[in-house]
């Protein structure tokens, strides 16, 4: 999914794909599973086996607009015995497939993205197993973008990754990740991680890149293009790669804010989680989708017209939603609420007044409206996921319940949070529990107003602490 930016009331606008979230595996076996069983994407994933490790290769000429060659091998665990398994790709021809090195007894394309998979022999529950499949066609545009000189990125959710290797495609099974791109001579591949050696041969330059930390499957991605790269470092030496499109705008203040940014998030919501940061700023589509950013694991995704007004936003997302991933897609707000938030956190660390300003001014404008508040922050229905209220309400629940417990709890919560699920899946109701344990607090009738409701909240919860004196009823 790619949403718009969309500019609001004076805050810094920010509306990005995002993250999602995960459903716990079940231990449904696999040969009778359409999919892990999400309640807004049932037949996503497969619940028979984790993934560990993706070990990504493709071949992509962009003279040879929308043709990709790939060879993927999926390293997993069996949870139970498997006579037969999924795996989610879409539209590609699949040439072969083989499970521990021997070629599948059988493979099969069923449904919109389903791979299914008769191995030769039973893999064992609990064994470790891996899949390789080779494949070749034209990416699925529902993740997989070309831009207008050629090149291509991926960037989307909730099913980028089956646009371009066969995966486990749910957020509720991450995975470490390598990725090699090989592409014409003068022609760049940037991925997430840290970058591999780079080879040159016969006038095509093989990239490599590796995530050794897990990653939701929507926020891989691969970026194809005649990119400028800079390379720096934070002050604590983690790598910064920031990428750009030769038609992406360079800006050299808000490369410079990518390291402030990411220093000042830290000391908010806990050391940053993985071993390289940075972003990559791609140019014009060549079919018209609108402006785009999304969080994609290390090195967040932009087009050029809005890397100012998201940084802060896709940065916030490397600890919530990429590091702490949510258990199934009714856990947005997870993602979008603190990333959103994050943006409020960055304009008051530059002197804005979040009560007066941004709180206030945004319930002024939104008392009246009920559309505002119809849709649940948690839970919100399927088609909602990534609403618009996860953005613009979200983000101001996320300040109510800052001013409901105070600084020292509220932040004392981030922090717990990040550290406690850290490279894993949490959901919701986890988050409310947290927080009423650390604040000493009961705050169920603030979450039951804000977070499961669809009007506005009683004054008690819009206007806690400090707010009770502004008249806004």
């Amino acid at each position: 999914m790619r949403r718009p930016l969309r500019q609001r009331r004076g805050t810094t606008a920010v509306l990005t794909t995002t993250t999602a979230l995960a459903l716990t595996l079940t231990a449904t076996p696999a040969s009778a599973a359409t999919g892990i069983g999400d309640p807004y994407y049932p037949d996503d994933g497969n619940p028979g086996y984790h993934v560990t490790h993706y070990d990504v290769r493709i071949a992509y000429d962009p003279a040879r607009t929308g043709h990709l060659d790939g060879d993927t091998t999926v390293t997993a665990r069996a949870v139970g015995a498997l006579d037969n398994f999924t795996l989610d790709l879409k539209g590609f021809k699949v040439a072969s497939v083989t499970v521990d090195g021997a070629p599948a007894k059988s493979f099969s394309r069923s449904g919109a993205h389903k791979l299914a998979v008769v191995p030769a022999h039973r893999v064992a529950g609990g064994a470790t197993f891996a899949v390789r499949v080779k494949y070749a066609g034209k990416p699925d545009a529902e993740g997989w973008h070309t831009l207008k000189d050629g090149g291509a990125n991926v960037a989307g959710a909730p099913h980028s990754a089956t646009s371009w290797y066969p995966s486990n495609d749910h957020p509720s099974d991450k995975a470490t990740f390598a990725l090699t791109a090989t592409v014409p001579e003068g022609w760049t591949a940037i991925g997430n991680g840290l970058p591999g050696p780079t080879t040159t041969k016969g006038g095509r330059t093989t990239f490599r890149w590796h995530e050794d930390k897990p990653m939701v499957t929507y926020a891989s991605t691969v970026a194809i293009d005649k990119f400028t790269v800079h390379r720096t470092e934070l002050p604590d030496g983690t790598p910064l790669i920031t990428a750009y499109s030769p038609d992406a705008r360079m800006d050299p203040v808000t490369e410079a804010q990518q390291g402030e940014i990411l220093t000042f998030l830290a000391s908010k919501f806990g050391p940053y989680p993985f071993s390289s940061a940075g972003g990559i700023i791609v140019g014009a589509q060549a079919t018209d989708g609108g402006p785009l950013a999304l969080e994609t694991q290390s090195r967040p995704t932009y087009s050029g017209a809005v890397y100012d007004a998201s940084a802060s936003h896709e940065i916030a997302h490397q600890w919530f939603g990429d590091s702490v991933s949510m258990t199934d897609w009714r856990d947005g707000c997870l993602a979008e609420c603190f990333a959103q938030y994050a943006n409020q956190l960055w304009e008051e660390h530059k002197g804005t007044n979040l009560d007066t300003g941004f709180y206030a001014v945004e319930l002024a404008e939104s008392k009246n409206d009920p559309s505002y508040w119809s849709t649940k922050l948690y839970d919100p229905g399927p088609g909602k996921e990534l609403d618009h209220a996860l953005y613009d309400r979200g983000s101001l629940m996320i300040h109510a319940l800052r001013r409901t417990v105070g600084d020292d709890a509220f932040f004392g919560t981030l922090r717990r949070w990040t550290h406690d699920h850290a490279y894993g899946n949490a959901s919701f109701p986890q988050f409310e529990a947290l927080a009423a344990e650390v604040s000493g607090k009961d705050l169920k009738g603030f979450f039951d107003a804000w977070a499961h409701g669809t009007t506005k909240p009683a004054k008690q919860y819009l206007y806690p602490g400090s707010l009770g004196s502004l008249d806004h009823s």
